[in-house]
């Protein structure tokens, strides 16, 4: 599985990189905060996996607050559906916010 810091993550956006971003967290965490992207629920994923294929080869990275979520995310998305081109965000959103306070 692979996974990208919070550093590479905001360089690579900065550079205008077409990202795919998913938050793995709940809604109301994502309203919270964010660092961008579509928000589905890692429960709800196996039920909205037409909302991530829809965006074919793109890369991926997949996010929730510490980084456990979406690395469960990611390992569903390989084994059960054949996604691979994803990457974790190492940390999650916790890191993010370190990394580039508000």
């Amino acid at each position: 599985m692979k996974e990208i810091t919070s550093k590479e993550l905001h360089g690579r956006l900065a550079a205008g990189e077409d990202i795919i971003l998913i938050d793995v967290r709940e809604p109301y965490e994502h309203e919270e905060f964010n660092i961008g992207g579509i928000n589905i629920p890692v429960t709800e994923l196996p039920f909205r996996i037409e909302e991530v294929r829809q965006h074919g080869d793109q890369e991926i990275v997949l996010y929730c607050q510490s980084g456990n979520r979406s690395m469960l995310a990611q390992k569903l998305l390989a084994t059960q559906f054949n996604i691979v081109n994803t990457l974790n965000l190492v940390g999650g959103a916790r890191a993010w916010r370190e990394a580039f306070p508000v």
